[in-house]
């Protein structure tokens, strides 16, 4: 899982591309529980909090621009 502070330091390019692989990801996981061949149940919730963090900082960081 990725930490905040990693994840403040890169670029707005990097957490587009970040936050793309993740909901790949993150689409693969589901398909994965769907039909029974999820090996890592908590990783679900670690790329959960992962994409809602890449969001969270996307919009703060839009919104500082905007002022």
């Amino acid at each position: 899982m990725a930490k905040i502070s990693d994840l403040k330091v890169g670029t707005d390019d990097q957490l587009s591309t970040q936050l793309a692989e993740l909901k790949r990801e993150q689409f693969n996981l589901r398909f994965q529980a769907a039909t029974n061949q999820l090996e890592k149940p908590s990783r679900v919730r670690e790329v959960r909090r992962t994409i809602a963090q890449i969001k969270t900082l996307q919009t703060e960081r839009t919104r500082s621009a905007a002022k």
